[in-house]
């Protein structure tokens, strides 16, 4: 349990962090980052799965890129959802999206070493 919450905390922060350095990402400060991981995971618990289905073959003709807009509009979900957090247009919503895969993939590298 400790581990699971260091590592949310550590994402969070990092996930504030990311917003400082992208362009175009506003977000409100680290208890909005946290919220931003809350609802993040809601959204990905509910939604993702149903736009996975929904959007198979293309996500088969596209060998797979297709999901990577499928995180953008994810994201874009989050913003909507959330007064605190705000991405201005596609191409930032897509950087953000890498870069939060990128700290959850590093988070997870560091906390899930068995």
């Amino acid at each position: 349990m400790l581990s699971f919450i260091l590592k949310f905390i550590i994402t969070a922060v990092l996930v504030y962090g990311l917003a400082q350095v992208l362009p175009g990402v506003e977000l409100g400060g680290i208890g909005s980052a946290a919220l931003l991981l809350v609802v993040l995971g809601i959204l990905n618990a509910v939604v993702k799965p149903i736009l996975s289905i929904l959007s198979f073959p293309i996500t088969v003709l596209t060998l797979g890129l297709f999901a990577l807009v499928i995180n953008v509009i994810i994201i874009w979900l989050a913003d909507k959802l959330m007064t605190s957090f705000d991405v201005h247009g596609f191409i930032n919503t897509l950087l953000f999206s890498l870069g939060l895969a990128v700290v959850n993939a590093v988070v997870g590298m560091v906390f899930d070493k068995d």
